[in-house]
């Protein structure tokens, strides 16, 4: 027997999308406060000490941190490649405007502190905020329409058609219900942005974190209810009329698919997975009240279990679709048909087995070295060799 069939492919498909959605979560819950702070910066610190208190808060790990969204990519590239060809190619303007966005926060790092001008350092202030509220935003607009269903269809060929022109695909993308999950997404990581400065930085910095993350985090509670009630209601559901599964390559118009009724229906068909969104509104619910009673590693915690809770309930409840069509259900993307073969699947899983723990160790002694909070002291003693 061949060793990669040791595993059916069915159950590495399955693994491997939960893989996904543990990368995805990972980048969430370290990158996402990351992209908090720098959201919050402009308002949490009033002076030029303060902002960069709160930006040497998140210098030594953001790097680091960034880890996660560079395999979660790699990731969809080698484990789902239809996925990845019809994403970007439907997505490719809104991804251009997260990567340079993103692109902003290395650069705003490096060079804030080079000259000591204040228009020089409140431009590039400016330019941290956009590289983080702006890709929280479109993270969760990308997940809204995922929900609703992207309009494009595929040909004999498997080549990914889409509807409009270049710019009109953007702007279709910001739609209701889309701008909607775009606010949970933008609200939670602000909130988890708030949790990590009352965790690292001290008054005055904490305290403004901690109020605007208190609002950030009733927004993020009221707007995923409110998601979560649109979803139900006004949303169309997808499943499966007919389900092809093969070993062979994967080929999402084997599978035929009717769009209607509500996503809601995976609850009864599974009705475990509604620990997710209970996590989701349990984690973010303790969170606010953590950053109202000055708690600092609990809020933090609780941030971590909220996000984790909403994301995981997005991928449960779409279960087994990833990418679904408006315009042509046939051609929806799946897990049983859009993956790469048994054997690349069965080597990425080995290679995840021997790295991931790495990754993991390596990471928590960083935080554990790095442990502790950054104060002005810290700042105005070590001008020359902080950010």
């Amino acid at each position: 027997m061949i060793l990669h069939e040791l595993i059916d492919i069915e159950i590495l498909r399955v693994i491997w999308w939960a893989l996904l959605g543990v990368l995805l979560i990972g980048f969430a819950l370290t990158d996402g406060f990351d992209m908090g702070v720098g959201a919050l910066l402009p308002f949490v610190g009033k002076t030029d000490v303060e902002r960069r208190i709160a930006i040497n808060t998140i210098g030594p790990v953001w790097e680091g941190n960034q880890v996660w969204f560079i395999l979660g990519g790699g990731a969809i590239f080698a484990a789902w490649p239809p996925l990845y060809a019809v994403s970007f190619s439907g997505f490719y303007l809104a991804m251009f405007v997260v990567l340079a966005a993103l692109i902003l926060r290395p650069v705003g790092f490096k060079y804030r502190s080079k000259r000591d001008r204040q228009s020089w350092r409140n431009g590039w202030d400016w330019a941290l905020f956009i590289g983080g509220a702006v890709p929280a935003l479109i993270f969760g607009v990308a997940v809204g329409n995922v929900l609703q269903g992207v309009p494009f269809h595929l040909t004999d060929s498997l080549m990914p058609m889409y509807d409009g022109t270049f710019y009109g695909k953007f702007l279709g993308l910001l739609n209701p219900f889309a701008l909607l999950a775009g606010v949970v997404s933008l609200s939670m990581l602000l909130m988890h942005g708030a949790a990590w400065l009352s965790l690292k930085a001290e008054d005055p910095v904490k305290g403004r974190a901690t109020r605007i993350g208190t609002v950030a985090g009733i927004v993020a509670f009221a707007s995923y209810a409110l998601a979560g009630v649109w979803l139900a209601l006004g949303v169309d559901g997808y499943s499966f009329v007919n389900a092809a599964v093969t070993d062979g390559p994967a080929n999402p118009l084997h599978s035929e698919v009717f769009k209607g009724g509500s996503w809601m229906a995976a609850y009864g068909a599974r009705p475990w997975i509604i620990v997710a969104p209970i996590m989701g509104f349990a984690g973010i619910a303790m969170a606010v009240l953590g950053l109202r009673a000055g708690r600092e590693v609990s809020t933090l915690l609780w941030s971590k279990l909220g996000i984790t809770g909403i994301i995981s309930s997005v991928g449960l409840t779409m279960f087994p679709f990833i990418l679904p069509s408006s315009k042509d259900p046939n051609s929806s993307l799946t897990v049983w048909d859009s993956s790469s073969s048994h054997q690349t699947l069965f080597v990425m899983l080995v290679m995840t087995a021997i790295f991931m723990p790495l990754i993991l160790a390596y990471t928590a002694w960083v935080y554990k070295v790095l442990w502790g909070k950054v104060t002005e002291a810290d700042v105005t003693e070590n001008s020359h060799s902080v950010y």
